[in-house]
């Protein structure tokens, strides 16, 4: 039987069904629906009932229909997962990072790209730090990356124009210049030169420091054709000519051998023969020394194949097939490896900023030394197939990157900047060219093929050379959770005292309010400063410190929140439910804490969520200030700290401004959500305003 055709008594025994379950179970909105439902049987519809809404929905209803609190909350939502979720795409994160070569980059993402017009002819790529400097086979220049040099003024993309204009054969970066010879054999250099990169100036006169480019070689320039290596590092540039004769020079303060090296074949006077010269095959700069192999000497006797000069580098001298294990002295390892009764010989020499390569005659590669984060993330040197051996093999600063003789290009180090991750459909690559905490392959036109490594920074970094970015997010976390764990403390703290006082009354409520009175005339931030520099001089954990700095802010701030719910309690005390309760012999912490307090909540509801906001600020002032968390962690607070100079302010505006906008965004948004459900939960105080 169809619907249309059933009885009308149907209906009614319906309706019946829901009178008796209302009559046990308490009407609903169920009764507004049934009334507001159509009547199949034809009886009129009743238009004029309002739908019944819960106070909950209706609170719910009332915050979602101001747009700027939705916005707020979606704000708020964002920080939240970026703070919590954020950083679990960040497994290379550490707060104790730092890196010389990074320190104070503005943002950029340009790291990696190279010119278009370099991409169809590269001949060379070199890098020391945060920018790229390329050369093509027409003997055009091309930079790119962060190219301003700090505060100095300088910026190397401002090639100069006789540059410009010149067929440069030979060119290198180090941290802040650059140096470039071109077909003539002139030496060419921009960037900074305060402290000897590159010319001769006055004022290099009076400063004991630096060590000037040769004389000869500002003057007459060199016989390109017999140079054998340009390279540069740290503020300092070096030639070796074939004939392992060695021009170094800029600052001494640099490299601790500098000067060593400088005046390897000078001869003294004072003595009566002129000892022979030693003359170098090969060198290259890590980021405190010059690494240097010798010839042998023409007349036989003592053969030392390494120089360090004063330096003493002993893992340097032990090297091993990778970089977690110590071999023999180097003398013996070229013994190992010799042949026809015959030793090897160091043929080339690499370097990255705290390791050693050596390449010996028989094509073996050696290293020594370790990386500055090799327990964090490191790839390890590959094993070679039998017969397979380096033809190419180019240095950043924490990685190699190699190209054998089958083809293969293996990039290994320190990956921390993913440098290391060379692509699985690379192949074909004729060149390799490792810079700074990049790879540039090319094939046999010497066309770029691939290119993989670092990008660059999306907040730049700071005076450590950290990514402000990942330390914003991971920082937020820190700063997020001292809040809230502070304004829980708060909450149960006030939420009892504020109950108590105000269910009791009496001797009781005088009690509790002198002591919040106590609690309340105590200078907050000086006070929370006082105690966090106390606690910095206990032998405590750093995650104990953390803890008690969010014990110490909920301790101090529960005040306002007693007062306001106290207040609360003494209004609903006096209803009748409460008075009923009393009357049935229910117990008094039961009628003021799960009959009462329900009632406040609202009140609760809302200076929880401004109190909150509250705590961010207060642990980001603490840490302001030097009294919080203390550095390497990361909060929003000491971030801000490090910003706290004129030359930080005017100069490096990256590392204050993105901190700064997140922490005023996020406790703004936290407050006008407070406002938005205040304004709900309360209609009365909404409609005064």
């Amino acid at each position: 039987m169809s619907d249309n055709n059933k009885h009308p008594s149907a209906g009614r025994g319906r309706k019946r069904a829901g009178w008796f379950r209302r009559l046990f179970f308490g009407g609903s909105k169920t009764l507004a629906d049934d009334m507001l439902e159509t009547d199949r049987y034809g009886q009129q519809k009743i238009e004029d009932v309002e739908v019944i809404l819960s106070p909950g929905k209706q609170i719910v209803k009332g915050f979602f229909e101001k747009k700027y609190a939705v916005v707020a909350l979606v704000v708020v939502v964002v920080m939240f997962l970026i703070a919590f979720v954020g950083p679990l795409f960040m497994p290379k994160y550490f707060d104790a990072y730092s890196e010389n070569t990074q320190q104070s980059i503005y943002p950029t993402l340009s790291m990696m790209k190279m010119p278009k017009e370099l991409q169809k002819d590269v001949k060379q790529v070199s890098s020391y730090g945060p920018f790229t400097v390329g050369l093509s086979g027409s003997g055009k220049v091309y930079v790119w990356g962060c190219t301003q040099i700090g505060t100095t003024g300088f910026d190397v993309s401002r090639i100069p124009e006789d540059v410009q204009k010149a067929n440069i054969v030979m060119v290198a970066a180090g941290i802040d210049h650059i140096i470039a010879i071109d077909d003539k054999g002139k030496i060419y250099g921009w960037g900074n030169y305060k402290l000897g990169q590159y010319g001769r100036y006055d004022e290099f006169a009076d400063t004991s420091f630096v060590l000037p480019i040769p004389q000869e070689l500002y003057d007459n320039g060199v016989d390109v054709s017999k140079v054998k290596k340009l390279t540069c590092g740290y503020q300092s540039t070096a030639i070796l000519m074939e004939d392992g004769t060695l021009y170094v020079w800029g600052n001494k303060n640099a490299y601790s051998n500098m000067e060593f090296f400088a005046t390897l074949n000078e001869v003294d006077e004072t003595l009566d023969f002129v000892p022979e010269q030693t003359l170098l095959k090969d060198i290259a700069f890590t980021m405190n020394y010059i690494i240097g192999v010798r010839m042998p000497p023409a007349g036989g006797g003592l053969y030392e194949p390494l120089v360090f000069g004063p330096a003493v580098l002993e893992s340097f001298e032990q090297p091993s097939a990778d970089f977690t294990s110590v071999g023999a002295k180097i003398k013996s390892t070229l013994r190992e490896h010799g042949q026809n009764g015959k030793d090897a010989t160091i043929e080339r020499v690499f370097a990255t900023a705290t390791t050693v390569a050596y390449q010996l005659s028989d094509n073996t590669v050696l290293f020594g030394g370790a990386f500055q984060n090799q327990e964090r993330s490191y790839v390890a040197p590959p094993k070679l197939a039998e017969g397979e051996y380096f033809v190419e093999l180019t240095t950043g600063i924490h990685h190699y990157t190699g190209l054998t003789n089958l083809g293969n290009v293996y990039a290994f180090g320190e990956n921390l900047l993913d440098q290391c991750d060379t692509p699985k459909n690379l192949s074909k690559a004729a060149h390799v060219f490792a810079c700074g905490f990049q790879t540039y392959t090319t094939d046999e036109n010497n066309q770029l093929l691939q290119k993989w490594g670092h990008k660059g920074y999306l907040f730049g970094t700071d005076k450590n050379g950290a990514d402000i970015f990942q330390r914003i997010v991971n920082g937020s976390k820190m700063t997020m959770t001292i809040g809230g764990v502070a304004v829980l403390i708060s909450t149960f703290i006030g939420i009892i005292v504020g109950c108590v006082a105000g269910y009791f009354g009496g001797k009781v409520d005088i009690a509790l309010m002198r002591v919040t009175e106590v609690f309340a005339a105590i200078p907050f931030l000086p006070f929370a400063m006082i105690l966090s520099s106390i606690m910095s001089h206990m032998p405590w954990s750093e995650n104990a410190k953390i803890f008690l700095l969010m014990c110490i802010l909920g301790v101090l701030s529960w005040t306002g929140l007693a007062r306001l719910v106290r207040g609360q309690v003494l209004v609903a005390r006096e209803n009748e439910y409460v008075t009923a309760a009393k009357a049935m012999g229910v117990k008094e912490s039961k009628i003021a804490f799960k009959h009462i307090l329900p009632n406040v909540i609202s009140i609760i509801i809302v200076t929880l969520t401004l109190d909150f906001a509250t705590c961010m600020l207060t642990e980001s002032s603490l840490s302001y200030l030097g009294f919080g968390v203390t550095p390497p962690r990361p909060t929003w607070g000491n971030m801000l700290n490090g910003a706290n100079n004129m030359t930080v302010m005017n100069n490096y505006w990256w590392q204050w401004l993105f901190t700064a906008l997140f922490l005023a965004v996020t406790t703004i948004c936290i407050n006008i959500i407070g406002d938005a459900l205040r304004d709900v939960m309360d209609p009365k105080s909404n409609a005064e305003r």
